[in-house]
């Protein structure tokens, strides 16, 4: 059944008519309003609010998330990469949350854990570490599972300077190359002297060497020798 809102908005009305005097106008509408809505309700015609479309989900859509380019990301060390004062190491042993730490290489080159006391790592790799911890703890430990991750190097760094983006000192953790180098800090500003380029390299007597690189003769002979490979202490300058 279908209700007639006009005919009934004009029958309120005139019974409001006769009795205009006893009751307000604005509650009249008010009135009328409500018995509309009620009325509308229950004759399945009741408004319905506008739905807000909603996008759909990446599950729903089988895409996969974006990569949070935020995130830090955990720098690679080469494998044959020797320990020095003040890295950082990942000392995990399976089992023994005790022995299970993180912790520096002080600058005498040793670290201290429970049970073995100091314990000389610097000039060894990460794998000879660990087999020399795993040795040590067989006194105490029957069969003991070690693992050491070099967490952060800080005893072999190389600096970059002047015209690029992002200048700095940086971790050399494994080979690396000039062009390599200026990758990583970013490429070039305007106006870069790219053929002026000069990498500062201390020495044992107390020198420093200085050797020029051509950034635009090494890209376009494809001569790896041109590509100077850095050493600990180095510094490149981008005028």
């Amino acid at each position: 059944m279908r209700f007639d809102h006009t005919n009934l908005r004009k029958g309120i009305m005139r019974a409001g008519g006769a009795n205009n005097r006893l009751i307000p106008a604005r509650l009249w509408v008010a009135l009328t309003f409500a018995v509309i809505m009620i009325l509308g309700m229950r004759s399945g015609e009741a408004t319905q609010l506008p739905r807000i479309p909603v996008a759909p989900s990446l599950e729903a859509t089988g895409q996969n998330a974006p990569a949070d380019s935020g995130a830090p990301k955990p720098k690679s060390i080469d494998a044959a990469y020797l320990i020095g004062p003040s890295d950082v190491l990942g000392i995990s042993v399976w089992k023994d949350t005790e022995l299970t730490r993180t912790i520096p290489v002080r600058p005498d080159g040793k670290i201290t854990l429970p049970l073995i006391g100091d314990l000389a790592v610097s000039g060894l790799t990460a794998e000879a570490a660990q087999e020399l911890i795993a040795q040590k703890l067989k006194e105490f430990i029957s069969d003991p599972q070690v693992t050491v991750i070099v967490q952060e190097v800080k005893s072999r760094t190389y600096s970059i300077l002047g015209k690029v983006a992002k200048p700095g000192s940086y971790p050399l953790g494994k080979p690396t190359a000039i062009i390599e180098a200026i990758a990583i800090a970013g490429g070039f500003q305007d106006f870069a002297r790219e053929n002026k380029i000069y990498i500062m390299r201390p020495k044992s007597d107390g020198t420093v060497e200085t050797i020029p690189f051509d950034y635009k003769k090494a890209i376009r002979r494809h001569n790896p020798e041109e590509n100077v490979e850095l050493q600990s202490g180095d510094t490149i300058i981008v005028p």
